[in-house]
């Protein structure tokens, strides 16, 4: 393991689930994580996640999308894909350490009224956020 640990959340398109995660971890996990997130085609960032993530206070609007393949080079000690079109379609890392896989339901195929779209974003956000927090405390006790 590196130190920081290294975490790539890696999602279709790197507009939301995976920009959550990012700004989750490095606030959960602080300086003991080095966060980053991709996805397999590169979208702007989704202005409904940044909304939802400042609701919590958690300002995700000036990270970064990146495609998958600015990463090929690096080495991480997690790689989380957090959709099944990643899962199925790419990413075992094999030179990664752990490759996780977290079912997070897609907000971005919420199309409803405002309430309806927003209610998805902070339903996927604080799945990831309890799924985060299980992790790290697990994480912990086997430190």
């Amino acid at each position: 393991m590196h130190d920081p640990v290294r975490v790539l959340f890696i999602c279709d398109g790197n507009s939301a689930r995976s920009q959550m995660a990012e700004g989750l971890l490095r606030t959960l996990g602080g300086k003991g994580f080095e966060v980053r997130s991709a996805g397999l085609e590169v979208e702007e960032l989704n202005s409904v996640a940044v909304k939802v993530m400042q609701e919590i206070d958690i300002d995700i609007s000036s990270q970064k999308f990146h495609h998958i393949n600015e990463f090929e080079d690096l080495q991480f000690d997690y790689v989380i894909t957090l959709c099944d079109q990643v899962k199925d379609s790419c990413l075992a890392f094999p030179r990664d350490i752990v490759n996780l896989h977290w079912e997070c339901t897609d907000p971005t195929e919420v199309h409803g009224s405002e309430v309806e779209v927003i209610k998805a974003y902070s339903q996927a956000r604080d799945d990831i956020k309890q799924l985060l927090e299980a992790w790290l405390n697990e994480e912990k006790n086997n430190m």
